[in-house]
């Protein structure tokens, strides 16, 4: 298994599919950067030389992108600024609702929630 970023990748998985385990980094991404680094995207990971993963390494730190730890430190911290100022999307971001515009009537069930029903209980009638 080839480490890179601290992420141990999957061995018999190509190197364009492995490469987006890396949190930060998409198909797309991951395109340009085997592209950077002169790496052919077929080929497996188990199959990558050590020279290879040298390059995929620097040319990664070459890019200067956010990965990891220090991304997730970003994305948590602008959530956690929009709900200290109690701006409408960190009120949405505090109630664990769509912050983007989404409707909630029907649907939005993954953030909402699993449903739980109330129905189907009888109410016991007293003599009076």
């Amino acid at each position: 298994m080839a480490r890179i970023v601290g992420i141990e990748l999957p061995n018999k998985k190509r190197i364009e599919a492995a490469l987006p385990y890396i949190y930060g980094v998409g198909a797309s991404r991951a395109k340009k950067i085997l592209e950077m680094a002169k790496i052919n995207p077929d080929t497996r990971v188990s199959a990558l030389t050590e020279d290879e993963t040298v390059r995929l390494r620097d040319t990664i730190e070459r890019m200067k992108i956010m990965l990891e730890g220090e991304l997730k430190r970003v994305v948590y911290s602008n959530i956690k600024r929009l709900t200290d100022i109690k701006c409408y999307r960190g009120i949405r971001h505090f109630k664990k609702l769509p912050a983007r515009g989404q409707r909630t009537k029907t649907n939005a069930r993954t953030k909402r929630g699993k449903r739980q029903t109330i129905g189907g209980m009888k109410k016991v009638l007293t003599k009076t």
